[in-house]
């Protein structure tokens, strides 16, 4: 019998045995993920972007408000047009003007979204629980009698009064809503909670199919998804590179391989094109993938240490957890001043070089004194010019907002 090396006691011991029997990823990277505060997508980049997505196999994605804008309505039916294999949906707020925007664009179903929380409905709707429950689901009926789907969204639900819930969505389920969405708004979820509010909701929601939409403002996206998904959900809602207002959303490459990998289960995901779409989304949004994020950024793969390269030059398993091709990444060594001899000996190898252990260990402590010996200056331009650029994303500016209110006739503030 081969040795085992490794243990995967996720797998080995079932310590996951309420996963759905398939996963519906639905993508909000050209709806939630454009509203990063400056980000911008042009009709053709929300097209290529769309259809790079379903390239990839995601099943579902909102690709957009109608009634955000004219142009927004151009790129929704500009994606229905392009007869992808996934469900194309488009957000609408429980507004009929927003709903009949969303039914001109031609996508295959409506994601309808209102307030849950009471802090939701006092301050930002100025609605009362009894006012919500009476237009929600005439709108839901509303959508389904124009043949199409409805996914029925709440918004803060996580911090809502679960009696609320119960009421709300159950009367959204009899009026013929498709998906149940529960959201954590602002992030506040823990691995532990989101499986206790799972179990509570699934106790009292009629039968329909659950869905979670998760921030990641404490950095629990990833794993507040995969929580629920242990509990059964099949529909957990996922951004490219982690794309969204404030701290984003949960991430996409993330939630695929940890699936893949760490839980044994066949996504249906075309793994191999994670890294080109997410250098798509990076080059078009604008936004740079941090270069220490899992699975895509480009440290992923990268080693310096000498202890580090010579494991994984003896096998890739000591300090990688998948193999980089399997996300269409490559390994890379990097020479610096933590490097040690493998790496030098690899890249002469690989050069078609011999060289003795004392020019191995020569060139490395050339190496050693080069790296250390380089000044900060290059790093500390590229970091202001990180932080001149995080300015420049911040939208319409001051003066360029004052204009447009001179346009209407609105005089600036002297010194503006």
């Amino acid at each position: 019998m081969a040795e085992k090396l490794v243990h995967n006691y996720l797998v080995e011991e079932g310590l996951a045995p309420g996963l759905p029997e398939r996963v519906d990823f639905w993508d909000e990277t050209l709806r939630d993920g454009e509203q990063m505060p400056g980000l911008h997508f042009t009709v053709d980049e929300k097209v290529k972007i769309a259809s790079w997505m379903d390239e990839i196999g995601i099943p579902i994605m909102d690709v957009g408000m109608p009634v955000v804008s004219d142009e927004e309505k151009r790129s929704v039916r500009a994606i229905a047009k392009e007869d992808l294999d996934a469900t194309i949906m488009t957000a609408a707020r429980t507004v009929k003007g927003d709903v009949d925007a969303a039914l001109d664009s031609d996508a295959d179903a409506v994601s309808i979204f209102v307030a849950c929380s009471d802090l939701h409905l006092k301050y930002k709707l100025r609605m009362t629980r009894e006012q919500v429950l009476a237009i929600a689901p005439e709108l839901v009926e509303y959508i389904k009698e124009h043949g199409r789907k409805v996914a029925f969204v709440t918004e803060d639900t996580v911090r809502a009064d679960l009696g609320y819930v119960e009421q709300l969505y159950n009367a959204a389920i009899d009026a013929g809503a498709d998906w149940a969405v529960l959201c954590d708004t602002v992030g506040v979820l823990t691995p532990t909670t989101t499986r206790w509010w799972i179990r509570r909701v699934k106790e009292v929601l009629k039968p329909v199919t659950l869905s979670v939409h998760i921030h990641n403002d404490f950095g629990m996206g990833v794993a507040n998804s995969l929580a629920a998904m242990e509990e059964g959900v099949q529909v957990p809602h996922t951004t490219i590179n982690g794309l969204g207002e404030r701290s984003g959303n949960t991430p996409f490459a993330e939630m695929v391989m940890a699936l893949e990998s760490l839980y044994g289960y066949d996504t249906g995901i075309k793994t191999e094109r994670l890294y080109k779409l997410s250098r798509l989304v990076e080059e078009l949004s604008g936004v740079p993938v941090a270069v220490n994020k899992p699975i895509v950024g480009y440290n992923s793969f990268r080693h310096e240490s000498g202890i580090h390269t010579h494991g994984v030059l003896m096998n890739t398993l000591t300090y990688e957890p998948i193999q980089p091709e399997v996300v269409g990444n490559r390994r890379v060594f990097i020479f610096g001043k933590h490097t040690g001899t493998a790496a030098v000996e690899d890249r002469l190898k690989g050069a078609g070089v011999k060289a003795s252990q004392g020019e191995v260990r020569e060139i490395v402590a050339e190496i050693k004194v080069l790296a250390e010996g380089k000044g900060k200056e290059d790093q500390t331009a590229f970091i202001e010019m990180y932080r001149e650029r995080e300015e420049r994303l911040r939208g319409v500016t001051e003066a360029e907002f004052w204009a447009i209110a001179e346009k209407v006739g609105l005089l600036p503030p002297e010194g503006t």
